[in-house]
Parts: structure tokens; C-alpha cells; sequence
């Protein structure tokens, strides 16, 4: 396969002894991909980015797993091989690896989709690496020095494993300023594009990626299932899409028939990609945008009496540290009561949370005490979390939930 002359790197790892502690030997053993550094107690003294951690356990001082080491990170040893039986770590390791996530994305393919995440992180194996497929452009999101020997290997099979014929790398901000590499964030490195805005289909509904300049990989596809759900309940309905972005819940409404739908979002770029991206589906009802802040724009139009048939609240992540997470509990109450004033008699109220330190349960209840406390009848109709091409393979990976509350009154 000809890469991008970037991409023909020849960085040498080398192998590394590790000793943990007792609490991080558990978590090895429990299969968390995660070690920090002050579970090490012992490792050598010339350890670099991109080497091969072999962890050793106490008990028999034999192997209980394989990390990549990174001297950038807290996290400083991630997983990728958590078992104790003897493994090669060579170009059919990681084929492996990225045939057996494929597996599990293809009941997704088996729908009219051709856009699906392939590589999840950590919970598929690839800590710090994200691959996303948008119909043949494959987008490859780096977020770790660590992958930057095994670079070519990898894309090899990525590229074998979805058929893709075009890959573009994106990069993370401290890769992006890392001088450890030649890359560039955006950089076509197999294959050619002749536009960076890329077509799609997600569940018969039609939508775009800009894939060099768009955010995270250019588009969000972890909401897929509840965007398609709440198009299939939006039909002649009227529609409210906060944090829209680029669109995702308001299009389906659109190409489901909803009669009017409202995407708001602080970004004015995006709400241009929102209409945009209407106008690739055929859709006869009518597409309203607002910019500004959501908080502001919610109270603005609770106090103009405005109603809606179905209400979705997708904010982005609110905690994303420690020390956030009981402000954002209270900004996921607020948007419920907010909500809860926009939805009209016997509408439909969808909330959800990206932040993975506010936990699924938490989020819930959150939600519930607010609504309750409104005095307005309302059940739950159903509560939904990853999408297929979002496997959860540890607690942390656990970041996204949704529920919908039916009102009666």
C-alpha cells in the first residue's frame, strides 16, 4: 500500500520489565486498560513513549499483560493485551484485533448505514486511537505518541479490514504540537479526496462530514440509534433540537416527516451544516435555526410560550474533570425543567449526557427529581446508552445516555 511519505516512520520500541503495585496488578487482571504511574513500582530506567510494557505479576514473576508505555500521560502504561497467556505482538496482533471489532459492527452494516465507528479506544483494544467510517473515507484520530510505530501496520489492516479507499489522520492537540512526528492534523495519507466534505447514510438519511476540518473526526456518530428513533416519533410533529450541531436529531425529524423543526445551537457554522446537511434529504417541513447561548434561548422562548410536540436536549460533555461534576448535575436539572416548560401536552422530552464521570443512574435520577418536581404526569418510555459501534469494554468507557419522558398532561 503507498502512504503519505509522514507515515513511513521508523521509530524503534523497545521491550520494558514492569512491576505494579497490588492495586494496579488487580486491575491489570480484571482486564482494566488503564495503569497510572503511581501504580509502578518498578520499570527501566531508559522507558520512552512507544515502548512495549510487559507487566509482570508478583505471585509467579510471570507475564499478566502487555501495554504501550506513554511518558506523556497520568495514564502511563496503556492496555492492550490483558491476559497471561503468551501472545506475539506483530502485523496479525493488531489484524486480529481490528477483524474481531469489525464482527461486531456488522449488524449496524446490515442497515441502510454506511457510516460506523470501527475503532472505539480503549473498549476495542486501541487506547488513544479512534477509526471512523464515513461510506469509503476511513478518519483515524490520534491522541497518543504510543501508535506512531505501529502506525502503518495498523492502517494496513484498518484499510484491508473496512475496504476503505481513502484515510485521513487527524490528530490531537498535543500531537499536533509533538515533535516526535512528521504528520499533520487533516493529512490525506492513503488514497486521494476530492472534497473534504464527505456524503453518508445513516439509517436511509443522508448527511455530510467535514473530515479534515470537522470536530473530533468530523462528524458524531455515536447518537445514531436515538437519532433515528426520534425521527421515526417526529412525523407531522413540531421539533425542537438543542445543541444541535450539526443537525443529526433536527434531519431525521425532516426526512420523517416532522412539520416544523428548530435547531439550536451557539455555533452559527454548524447551524449552517444543520441546513445543509436537510438539504441532502427530501423533506417537506419546515427548518428553523437559532444561534445563541441554550440556556439563554430556552428561557427566552418558555417566556414567548412557546410549545413543542418533541423536545431533545443533547448538551455537550459538562464534566470533564473531577471538579465539574456537581456543577454539571446541576446544569442537567436545569435543562429538564427547561425542557419540561417547552414540551407540549402529551409531548415527548429526550435528554442526554455525554460526561462519563456523571454515571448512567446518577443522570436518571437527576433527571426524575427535576421533572417530578414540576407536578406534571409523565412516564419513561425508554432509557438507551451505546449505540453497537460504541462497545463498552470498561466502566469509564461508559459515557453516553438518553432517556425519553412522555408527558400526559
Amino acid at each position: 500500500m503507498n502512504f503519505s511519505s509522514t507515515i513511513e516512520t521508523s521509530i524503534k520500541q523497545k521491550r520494558l520489565a514492569v512491576k505494579l503495585t497490588a492495586k494496579g496488578e488487580n486491575y491489570v487482571q480484571q482486564g482494566h486498560p488503564w495503569v497510572f504511574s503511581d501504580s509502578i513500582t518498578k520499570i527501566n530506567n531508559d522507558a520512552e513513549t512507544g515502548d512495549l510494557a510487559i507487566i509482570f505479576g508478583k505471585r509467579k514473576n510471570t507475564m499478566i499483560g502487555i501495554g504501550l508505555y506513554d511518558g506523556n500521560s497520568p495514564i502511563r502504561i496503556k492496555m492492550i493485551y490483558n491476559d497471561s497467556r503468551s501472545v506475539t505482538i506483530n502485523d496479525e496482533f493488531f489484524l486480529r484485533k481490528i477483524q474481531n471489532a469489525y464482527k461486531k459492527r456488522v449488524p449496524l452494516l446490515a442497515t441502510d448505514t454506511n457510516s460506523y465507528r470501527l475503532i472505539f479506544g480503549e473498549n476495542d483494544g486501541f487506547p488513544s486511537l479512534i477509526a471512523d467510517v464515513y461510506d469509503r473515507v476511513l478518519v483515524v484520530k490520534l491522541y497518543s505518541e504510543i501508535w506512531l510505530s505501529d502506525l502503518k501496520t495498523i492502517l494496513e489492516s484498518l484499510i484491508e479490514t473496512s475496504h476503505c479507499k481513502t484515510v485521513v489522520l487527524r490528530l490531537s492537540r498535543g500531537l499536533q504540537n509533538s515533535s516526535a512526528h512528521e504528520l499533520k492534523d487533516g493529512e490525506v495519507v492513503y488514497g486521494s479526496l476530492d472534497n473534504e466534505v464527505v456524503e453518508f447514510v445513516e439509517h436511509g438519511v443522508k448527511f455530510s462530514a467535514n473530515v479534515i476540518k470537522g470536530h473530533k473526526t468530523g462528524y458524531f456518530l455515536d447518537h445514531r440509534e436515538n437519532r433515528r428513533q426520534v425521527g421515526l416519533l417526529s412525523k407531522g410533529k413540531t421539533v425542537l433540537d438543542v445543541f444541535s450541531y450539526a443537525g443529526g436529531f433536527s434531519v431525521h425529524a425532516l426526512a420523517n416527516g416532522a412539520k416544523e423543526v428548530t435547531s439550536l445551537d451557539i455555533s452559527k457554522q454548524a447551524l449552517e451544516i444543520a441546513k445543509d446537511n436537510g438539504r441532502l434529504n427530501v423533506y417537506s417541513g419546515v427548518h428553523n435555526t437559532i444561534a445563541g447561548d441554550a440556556f439563554k434561548i430556552l428561557e427566552q422562548l418558555i417566556s414567548e410560550k412557546k410549545r413543542f410536540d418533541v423536545v431533545v436536549i443533547d448538551p455537550p460533555s459538562f464534566a470533564k474533570q473531577q471538579s465539574e461534576i456537581q456543577l454539571a448535575k446541576k446544569k442537567y436539572a436545569q435543562l429538564a425543567r427547561l425542557g419540561e416548560q417547552l414540551t407540549a401536552r402529551e409531548g415527548l422530552l429526550v435528554l442526554a449526557s455525554c460526561s462519563s464521570r456523571v454515571t448512567a443512574s446518577s443522570f436518571y435520577d437527576i433527571n426524575e427529581q427535576a421533572l417530578k418536581s414540576t407536578k406534571r404526569s409523565f412516564s419513561i418510555e425508554q432509557k438507551t446508552q451505546h449505540d453497537v459501534d460504541h462497545p463498552i469494554g470498561f466502566q469509564e468507557g461508559a459515557y453516553l445516555k438518553c432517556a425519553y419522558y412522555r408527558f400526559h398532561d
